[in-house]
This record gives C-alpha cells, structure tokens and sequence, in this order.
C-alpha cells in the first residue's frame, strides 16, 4: 500500500511541475508583439517587393525604409506611380492623372500601412490596439497559396481615433513581418504584402528626395492642414 502511495504522489509531483513548466513557455500576444518591435528597433533600413491591394486595385513597387521615419515606394504597377515620405512631408505622384498629392505632415505623423512595418509603426500600434493571436500562437501558413509559415497577431483600435479599426500582422520566423491586413474606419480593406525583404542595406537619404515632374497639377494639404 505505501508503494502505491509513493508512486501516486511521484505521479502527483510530475503533473505539477510539468504543468508550470507549460505555463512557463506560454508566449501572450503582447509579449511576442515585443519581441517583434524588439527586432524592429535594430533595424536600420529594409528593402522589399511590396504588393498593395485594395477591394477595387492591386499594385506593385518596390519600398524603401530607413529609420526612423523615411519611406517610399517606386511602383511598376501603376508604372511610374511614387509614393514618398521624407518625415515631414507625404507625396504621392499620380501619372495616369497628371497629379501630384502633397501633404505636410503633423508632429503624429500620418499612418499608413507601410510605415507601421518599422520601429516607430509598432511603437504606435503598442500604445493605441489591443494585441491578441489571430488564431492560436502556432504558426500558420500565410495563405492559401502561400505556405510561408508565419504566426498572425490581431490589433484592434482602443479608440475611434486612429486609422485603422483592425490590423492583422503576419510575422515570420525572423520576426519580420509579411503582411499586414487593415480594416479602415469607413470598412474599406488594403493589405500590404512585403517580399524579398532584405535587412539594413544601408540606404542613403538622398533616396527619400523626390521632385515631381514640373507639369504635374499639384494638390497641397489634400488630408488636413499642415502644422503652422
């Protein structure tokens, strides 16, 4: 009889300790989120393959980044098509209408899907979503035709002031994002898709600088007034 008790207790002590030791190696959402903007924080500039998609259009470019706030995009698809951000001014130049969107941007900032995939963009998306798995923390393919395995995050806003109502973010096994999926305040879906990602290439300023071409109608301030 004590034989049995001993082993029952051994059995006992085997399924608690083993118990913790999974509490223990449960990762939360949040702080996978860390460790993803952790990896962002040593980021010094990317380039990437970028797919934009939207309910009515899908393009294509190329995007460069460097810290912490210089982003742009040369587009093949719309051909000639430039998205740019120099930090304190947002442009972009329209070819098939000859228009060239001009916006001086405020202290904030102006977001967009593109530049939350960086240092300052989590930083933000930290203080103003919810974090949570989309799922579960299991990696998962990123999609049906994808089977790039990635672990997806859902945010949702905290407030009806930002941008985007919900994200959804796929990140790799390198803590590099792939994807991020949006639902903007008016319902609409956009989803960037990033490829080909290639880490601190040490991307001169100079190629933030952008002059549209000199016949383009201009449109300044077109989202909001600029700071005085």
């Amino acid at each position: 009889m004590r034989q049995y008790r001993v082993a029952f207790l051994c059995a006992v002590v085997f399924l608690v300790a083993g118990a913790h030791l999974a509490a223990q190696e449960i990762l939360t959402a949040p702080r996978y989120f860390e460790q993803v903007a952790a990896n962002y924080a040593g980021i010094v500039d990317y380039i990437a393959n970028v797919r934009v998609s939207t309910e009515s259009e899908n393009m294509e470019g190329e995007l460069f980044y460097r810290a912490p706030n210089l982003i742009r995009i040369n587009f093949t698809r719309p051909t000639d098509q430039v998205l740019v951000s120099n930090g304190q001014v947002f442009m972009l130049h329209v070819p098939r209408y000859n228009v060239t969107l001009q916006q001086e941007l405020r202290s904030r900032g102006t977001e967009t899907l593109a530049n939350l995939a960086s240092a300052q963009g989590l930083s933000l998306l930290r203080r103003n979503y919810s974090i949570a798995y989309l799922d579960s923390p299991a990696p998962q393919p990123l999609s049906e035709e994808n089977d790039l395995m990635v672990t997806k995050l859902r945010l949702n806003w905290r407030t009806t002031s930002e941008g985007f109502r919900q994200l959804i973010l796929s990140v790799d096994e390198d803590m590099v994002i792939r994807r991020i999926e949006g639902v903007t305040v008016n319902y609409d879906r956009i989803t960037f898709h990033f490829d080909n990602v290639r880490l601190n290439q040490n991307i001169p300023a100079t190629r933030f600088d952008y002059d549209p071409p000199s016949g383009a109608n201009r449109f300044h301030n077109f989202l909001f007034e600029g700071d005085s």
